[in-house]
């Protein structure tokens, strides 16, 4: 019985020359990541651990973002804290305040992720460098803090699920759509502690932005990470952006699964969740009545990169913002921030009437730049919308891809560009 490529990591990392599902492993760690919210937690429980520093001070990337810049006394207070251990352990990667951005999306732009890596990250999301076939996942304050000790963490090794996918997408369907067509079908729990596998002639259809989109929300449905194989375009990122040296794992050719689908991405529509659950989804085509919106945001570790500038901008461009809506728009790096000022992409969204924030996780998480009242509706490319997500818990979001949340700000309705007659 052959192993899975999440399986192949892992059996690298614990020194095993094989693994099986449900097996109990210690693995080695070649980064530990926390934000502004968690690391204070996991730093308190290392200072009960009287140990002395940190495993190695280049394999931690401390990344303050969610209530960055300070919104309040409060996070201020965390992200000092924060501040003072990196500097008390000369932490290489701590990103201040100018240099920092969402953390999921910074790592990578950093080159601090690479193929065969393992990965834990106090901060769900972690899953998101599977898109470069890295093993990434999400843990608690505690097993972070263990990490930055040890250097080590345990896991029960997850079975698998593969995600067959063919075809190619159409002009305003991208990654989004996919995965959020593929938490409507299985559900958000339908994939609990196990990995989700994305393979198949489609992959190469789909850009590393659109990957990144996908490896991040298999935490939406329960999955323990996301992970793509090491294709030409991934190891092109990974030469781009870092010096570190990657190793390729693929998985064997009778490896198990638990299920197999197979995805055509021809087939795809904008597809939008409505609340209050990533698996609530519709298409574009099924929504036969008028979901009027008060706010769009466009942003996060989700869809905050170039390429969701770029689609936002190209709907938005020569049009406004209806009446009485507000669009926020979040550069997810100080050097996509840069970037979409450089190709002119500031300057449409702020001609067509949105806001550009800097970097932060900000409304995303109800914590500022667009917080929800009471029975507003948001369209948002986020990867949540639990009651009370973004603010008010008789608020409602809608999550959607870049192309249908520029479409929404201009009609000031759930809408795609097709109806636009783009």
């Amino acid at each position: 019985m052959g192993m899975t490529m999440t399986q192949k990591i892992l059996a690298a990392a614990a020194g095993l020359e094989k693994v099986e599902a449900g097996q109990l492993i210690e693995a080695n760690l070649d980064l530990v990541l926390g934000n502004d919210i968690t690391s204070p937690v996991a730093i308190k429980e290392m200072e009960k651990m009287n140990v002395d520093g940190v495993f190695h001070k280049d394999k931690i990337a401390l990344v303050p973002d969610h209530f960055v810049p300070n919104k309040d006394i409060k996070s201020a207070e965390h992200c000092k804290c924060v501040r003072e251990f990196a500097r008390r352990n000369e932490i290489t990667n701590y990103f201040e305040v100018g240099e920092m951005g969402i953390e999921h999306a910074l790592l990578p732009e950093k080159g601090l992720t690479v193929a065969g890596d393992v990965i834990i990250g106090a901060d769900s999301h972690t899953c998101t460098y599977g898109a470069l076939g890295a093993f990434s996942t999400g843990v608690g304050s505690t097993d972070m803090a263990a990490g930055m000790a040890t250097g080590k963490a345990w896991f029960k090794v997850p079975s698998a699920i593969k995600f067959n996918l063919v075809g190619k997408m159409d002009k305003w369907v991208s990654g989004k759509d996919v995965i959020l067509h593929i938490i409507g079908m299985i559900g958000v729990d339908g994939a609990l502690y196990k990995s989700m596998e994305f393979v198949g002639e489609g992959v190469k259809n789909l850009s590393m932005d659109d990957r990144f989109t996908i490896a991040n929300m298999a935490i939406e449905a329960g999955g323990k990470n996301g992970i793509f194989p090491v294709d030409d375009l991934a190891i092109e990122y990974m030469k781009e952006h870092s010096d570190r040296p990657y190793k390729i794992f693929e998985a064997d050719e009778d490896a198990v699964y638990d299920e197999e689908y197979t995805i055509d991405l021809s087939t795809l529509r904008p597809t939008i969740a409505f609340p209050h659950l990533p698996e609530n989804t519709h298409t574009i085509d099924e929504i036969t009545e008028d979901v009027v919106i008060d706010q769009v945001v466009i942003g996060s570790c989700t869809n905050g990169r170039i390429d969701d500038l770029r689609v936002a901008a190209k709907v938005l461009e020569g049009q406004k913002v209806k009446k009485g809506i507000r669009v926020i728009i979040i550069p997810a790096t100080q050097k996509i921030y840069m970037q979409a000022m450089e190709e002119g992409l500031l300057k449409t969204f702020i001609e067509a009437g949105a806001v550009v924030s800097t970097p932060t996780c900000g409304p995303c998480l109800g914590g500022y730049m667009g917080v929800l009242a009471e029975d507003e509706r948001c369209i948002s490319t986020t990867n949540r919308n639990f009651v009370g997500r973004m603010g008010h818990v008789k608020s409602e979001v809608y999550l959607a891809s870049p192309a249908v949340a520029a479409a929404s700000a201009i009609t000031g309705k759930i809408s795609s560009p097709y109806e636009l007659g783009m």
